[in-house]
């Protein structure tokens, strides 16, 4: 069990008894005898209690800010007492889109836990993880514009996106040679956003397809290029996702004298004094892994 000053900060960070219980894998009613004997040693009170939400007093909130720090810095101390240098230990949950986390953030950790075989690493795929510290996430990948929060994030790079058609479909469809072009063709789409999403161009401009036809929606990037190596329609994914099969001739990528928005990929994580050096590793890792998203394909480009 954890010390009463530890649960306290999870319930401050999980946002509630009920969540910071779960978490630890305790009872609630556990957590709220702990909080309640704090708050009498104390003699103040340190949480508004409710039934969704816990949420500090202004005094639980300074106790908060003060105690969190202090724990930090007790990490750092033991971290940097325990092996005299900085070296990866401990475990660490990680959060990641789910195809973009296969293909660059699994190596990473692979490379990280062949140097430090104790390193735990707990990897969560998808996008439904919203809330770093409710979730006790260590970091998280994130694409796209990052909106305003208590985070920190470091800009590991940028995703390149493309338009691309399998050579048969062209074939059948006929190959856009301007833009408007697109009006008349098939589209596979990642999500229905994507249909009335405009195609952002690096210089800014936009263009809208006008009654988009897409008969296809999947929200996997793997499923999404089979569809599209199986000419089923025109996708505007990452360039990530396609880059192989471009350079075989595979796939066709067009409009490539049009260069497509580029959206950043930042590593985030929760706005403390200290990160362990386990974290700092693994952005730093993370940043060389996608230096290759941005490589042009070698071959096969064409309009």
């Amino acid at each position: 069990m954890k010390t009463v000053e530890q649960i306290f900060l999870q319930v401050v960070e999980s946002g509630s008894f009920k969540a910071a219980a779960e978490l630890m894998g305790v009872e609630p009613s556990a957590v709220s005898r702990k909080i309640a004997a704090l708050e009498n040693r104390l003699e103040v009170k340190l949480l508004r209690r409710s039934t969704q939400r816990s949420t500090p007093t202004e005094l639980g909130q300074r106790y908060y800010d003060r105690l969190r720090h202090i724990v930090d810095e007790q990490a750092a101390l033991e971290e940097e007492i325990k092996g005299g240098v900085a070296q990866l230990q401990g475990s660490m949950r990680i959060a990641a889109p789910a195809d973009f986390g296969v293909k660059f953030v699994v190596p990473v950790v692979k490379a990280m836990q062949q140097r430090a075989s104790g390193l735990s690493v707990e990897l969560l795929l998808g996008s439904h993880f919203e809330n770093l510290i409710e979730q006790n996430i260590d970091v998280a990948i994130r694409i796209g514009e990052l909106s305003d929060s208590a985070l920190y994030a470091k800009r590991l790079g940028e995703n390149p996106r493309v338009l691309v058609a399998s050579p048969q479909y062209l074939e059948r469809r006929g190959t856009p040679i301007v833009l408007s072009d697109l009006d008349d063709h098939e589209f596979i789409l990642y999500s229905p956003g994507q249909k009335r999403a405009p195609i952002i161009f690096a210089d800014g401009r936009g263009h809208v397809v006008e009654n988009m036809r897409a008969n296809i929606t999947v929200n996997s990037a793997a499923a999404v290029r089979a569809l599209v190596l199986d000419s089923k329609g025109i996708h505007h994914g990452p360039l990530w996702l396609f880059r192989e099969e471009i350079e075989r001739g595979e796939l066709i990528q067009l409009f490539s004298d049009l260069p497509l928005k580029a959206y950043p990929i930042h590593a985030v994580y929760s706005s403390r004094s200290y990160m362990p050096f386990k974290v700092k590793e693994f952005i730093r890792l993370m940043s060389q892994q996608v230096k290759e998203l941005t490589r042009v394909p070698l071959i096969g480009r064409r309009n």
